[in-house]
Parts: C-alpha cells; structure tokens; sequence
C-alpha cells in the first residue's frame, strides 16, 4: 500500500531569465514502513523536494497524496491540522524549546492539538531513545547526540504517517550519528513508521530500504540497499 504519491511536482523560483528549476517533474511513490534515503550534491533540489512533501512549499505544478489525501487542495487551515498530524519533522539544527525540558519538548505537537499525551507510548520513547534518565534536563545539558534524540522523540510522539528528516546527523560526530541512525532504523520496524531522510552520508544511505538520487532538480531511484552507485 502507498502511503505517499508524488505525481510531477515541479518547482520554479523566479522567473525569465533568472528563473530556476528546483525540481522537474519528479515522480515516485512509497510504501508504508519504507525506511527511504534522498542523497545529491548541494542545491540539487533534495530539500525542495522534503518540503513539498511535507507541505511546507508549494509546488509550480504536481500533486502529493499522503495517505490519498491530496495536501495542496486543503484550505491552510486544515493543511495546517492534517501537517501537524500525520508528518513529523527531525531538523538537522535540533529545533528545541531552550525553556522546555526533555519530556516537554517530546509531547509539545500533542499538547499543541489540544490532546493529553499518551503516557504508556511517552515511556516506550524515552526507554528507547535512551532519555529516561534525562527527561527533566533542559536541551542546554544535553549533548547532541541527546539533543537529537529528544528531537526523534518529538516527531514520533503524534504517531504520524510520515517522519521527514533533513540531515539529522549532519551537526553529529561519528559516534552520535551512527546511533541516531540506528535508532531511526529501530524505531521505523518497531512502529512501521515510513521515514525519508536527506543525507550526505553514503554508508548511511547504504544501509536503508531504497536510496533516490536527486540532480539537478531530477529525480532517479536507485533502488535497495547495497546499490552499487552508492559504493
């Protein structure tokens, strides 16, 4: 079953002359549970494409169904709702509330749709992200390994359909990065959670369900894990 269709989404900044083309025509489906790696050069059109997808742009011309919902017809208000509840964000820059401790960030969508978080699913994230001990820390004594952690926990927390990822490891060393993809991947089969994630990191990309490539605004699908233009 597809959870996503992008249908020939393409994108224009500007216009005559100094106009570009982000993205052109690019197609391609994916499958619930499908844990997806978006790999290009700089300015290839691979964060354009994450936010059409998560509806944070809108495209020159071309549908995205989520769900077979068509999110470019909805009014901004339910555009709004429908964004908050079924897609969630990991940012490479962490994105947290300084004010706000571990736990407070992770239910801050719930809280934001007027709903009570569900206590037992908030236990299951800390014990898996390894933030239980930290749950009352602020994101200042954090390190950012555990900075990022707390920011997987947020975008899970509202059991989306959908988990965009924008270089979650690209303010990480080694280390920290190879556990936070780690604990994508384990939490991707735990929950089923679909996941497409932009990263620079060949090995990374290696080691995911299926690897795009995006050129120069074009979009190719390399296919499965273990891909030979990934090596």
């Amino acid at each position: 079953m597809n959870l996503l269709e992008v249908q020939s989404i393409s994108k224009i900044y500007g216009s005559g002359e100094t106009a570009v083309r982000a993205l052109k025509n690019v197609s391609f489906t994916v499958t619930k549970g499908e844990f997806i790696a978006v790999v290009g050069e700089s300015g290839s059109g691979k964060s354009t494409l994450l936010n059409m997808i998560g509806a944070l742009d809108t495209p020159t011309s071309g549908k995205v169904f989520i769900d077979g919902k068509d999110t470019f017809s909805m009014k901004d208000h339910n555009l709004t709702v429908f964004r908050r509840r079924n897609i969630g964000f990991i940012f490479q820059s962490f994105h947290l509330i300084p004010e706000l401790t571990v736990e407070q960030n992770i239910i801050f969508p719930v809280l934001l749709d007027y709903k009570k978080p569900d206590k037992r699913y908030l236990e299951e994230l800390l014990t898996v992200l390894n933030l239980k001990e930290r749950r009352n820390h602020l994101p200042s004594q954090l390190s950012g390994g555990q900075q990022q952690r707390v920011a997987i926990g947020r975008a899970f927390i509202t059991r989306p359909a959908l988990i965009l990822a924008d270089e979650p490891t690209g303010n990480l060393d080694t280390q920290n990065s190879s556990e936070v993809i780690a604990l994508l991947k384990e939490a991707s089969r735990k929950y089923a959670q679909t996941i497409i994630m932009i990263t620079h990191n060949r090995s990374i990309a290696a080691s995911v369900d299926r690897v795009l490539h995006v050129s120069d605004g074009i979009l190719t699908d390399l296919g499965g894990a273990g891909n030979e233009k990934l090596s």
